[in-house]
């Protein structure tokens, strides 16, 4: 099968309707052909999935003989992967020197994969989300949207539980936690990117809802971060935990190789790298 006639065969696949109930518009998504769009019509002769195409995951695609990766977040550290303002960065050259000896093509799936693939009985879900909760072992204990994938009612537990549990399932080297890691918690909500701009919101909705424990993606210093620590003070029984983005959401590109065969319908060599933990946990 053809790369492109793979790439075409996926977004079929998905709902193809973004979070604000629109067609996914091919001129705007996320959703493209980051790196050798010359070579989309030539045979697959391998598939990688990952959060994002590192330098490790080229050398290591190579190695296996796949040449489409398809990852998740962009290739060359920016948003839309310009490469203008990268011309003459070392990092940029080596990179894609790299991708050229592999002739590898590296698609982005991101507005696709998060607008939700078709699961029995229950119709489209969040392809990251869903993966991570069938990670944790939590798909049971899903609330509210479906399709979404945010909100869980766990048995009741700890954060430093739940924070061991990411750890060893998502293979990682530590987490952080605001708050007490003792706090007993059921209601658990991923929260997603927490960087200030909806951050009220957040605040009101804790409160509305009675979150106990927050999942957090980013995670800056202040807003909800200083919300919860005076909460966690004033025994209120409240925590964020975060791993970071991209280790929360890989495990989404991971569980994509359980439906790759049903969306091709076809059965291509395929095979998921983990990008990595990018953080050292140095404590006292």
């Amino acid at each position: 099968m053809q790369i492109n006639e793979i790439i075409t065969k996926l977004k079929g696949y998905y709902s193809g309707i973004d979070f604000n109930g629109q067609v996914i518009d091919e001129e705007t998504t996320r959703d493209k052909v980051l790196f050798g769009s010359e070579k989309i019509d030539i045979e697959c002769t391998g598939i990688v999935t990952c959060c994002w195409a590192s330098a490790e995951v080229i050398k290591k695609a190579g190695e296996l003989n796949a040449n489409l990766i398809i990852c998740h977040e962009a290739l060359f550290w920016n948003h839309g992967d310009r490469t203008d303002w990268l011309k003459e960065n070392e990092t940029y050259l080596e990179k894609k020197k790299l991708l050229e000896e592999n002739k590898i093509v590296v698609w982005r799936n991101h507005d696709y994969i998060h607008s939700g693939f078709p699961l029995n009985g229950v119709g489209y879900v969040d392809g990251i989300f869903y993966g991570l909760a069938k990670k944790l072992g939590w798909e049971s204990y899903i609330q509210g949207d479906k399709k979404l994938i945010t909100s869980f009612l766990l048995p009741e537990t700890t954060v430093e539980e739940v924070a061991n549990n990411f750890i060893q399932k998502l293979n990682l080297n530590g987490a952080k936690i605001i708050g007490n890691p003792k706090t007993k918690v059921r209601n658990t909500f991923i929260c997603a990117h927490v960087m200030g701009e909806h951050d009220r919101e957040l605040i009101t909705l804790v409160e509305k809802e009675k979150i106990e424990l927050l999942i957090a993606l980013e995670l800056i210093d202040y807003t909800l971060t200083e919300n919860i620590h005076d909460r966690s003070f004033l025994n209120q029984d409240k925590a964020i935990l975060t791993v970071g983005h991209f280790n929360t959401e890989e495990v989404g590109m991971e569980y994509m190789l359980e439906y790759l065969d049903d969306a091709l319908d076809e059965k291509v060599p395929a095979y998921f790298i983990q990008s990595g933990d990018m953080y050292t946990y140095i404590t006292p």
